[in-house]
Formats: structure tokens, sequence, C-alpha cells
């Protein structure tokens, strides 16, 4: 997975060059949150195109974002009828926002992995009446508050 380092694009937001301030974030920043946090928040469309976010557990497991859902919830016939899903931290002072397409997780191996992983995050499984699913990263945005202008980073990925 590569991606494109830059500042993000916020016209009005007092946005520094990439050499100013502290400069850009590493991508190992985003990883160190994701991995940390115990809840995130997953924003789809509805089919009438209104917003709808609800709060999930997930994991950050080898340099991807897992979620379950119920395949008959809200989020889980949004994301049916749309792939296309942000998801965010809960902080607004350490800021972490990927975007990207959920996918449903197939493979055997994978789900048990998931399910030692979320067992030892959680106490519990994975696995269970929901599906599992994975963002294809496409876009992240990371800041801290503190030095929002000169912190500011986006990654594109291809």
């Amino acid at each position: 997975m590569t991606a494109k380092h830059s500042r993000p694009y916020m016209p009005g937001y007092g946005i520094v060059a990439e050499s100013k301030g502290v400069g850009l974030l590493p991508w190992s920043l985003v990883e160190e949150r994701m991995v940390a946090s115990r809840n995130y928040w997953i924003a789809s469309a509805q089919p009438n195109g209104r917003p709808h976010a609800a709060p999930v557990w997930g994991l950050w497991h080898d340099g991807k974002f897992y979620f379950s859902t119920g395949e008959a919830s809200r989020k889980g016939r949004n994301l049916e009828a749309s792939p296309a899903v942000s998801v965010h931290l809960e902080s607004g002072d350490e800021v972490v926002i990927l975007e990207g397409e959920a996918t449903a997780v197939g493979n055997s191996e994978l789900l048990e992995s998931l399910d030692k992983a979320y067992i030892k995050k959680y106490g519990m499984a994975m696995q269970g009446p929901g599906i599992i699913l994975t963002l294809g990263l496409q876009k992240a945005l990371a800041w801290r508050e503190k030095d929002f202008p000169e912190s500011a980073t986006r990654w594109i990925f291809n």
C-alpha cells in the first residue's frame, strides 16, 4: 500500500506549507492511535443520501482496520447499498479520519486471527451473527489540535 503524503486542502484554515511548522506527521502516529483506540465512529450514507454515524468496536490489525456489524443493522444495510465509509476516532484533539470502502472478510485464517486479537482487546469474539468488514483505505487525515495548521497531514492511497 503506497500513499502520497501531503498537506490537506482546507481553504480558510491557515494550513502552512509542508516545510513549515512541525512538518508532516508520520504514518506511525495514525497506526498508534488506531491500535490504542477502543471506540471508532463509522459514517455511512443511507439509501436516501442522509448521513448515518454509529460507534463500533474494531481492530487495527496488520495495517488495516476491521469492524463488525449486523447485516440488518442500519450501517450494515447502508454499506451493502454503498460501501463508501468514513472512520474516525473519538478525539477532536488527536484527530484520525480514514476514508474508503468497506468489504466483507471471508478468509477463514484471517477471521481466526481477528478473533484472537478481538478477544485480547475486548474479552469477546469478533465473529458472531454479523459480518466482519475491512476498510479499503483511500484517504487518511490526521492532526493535533494544539498545532493544527502546521500538523494537518493527508495520505492518498493508490
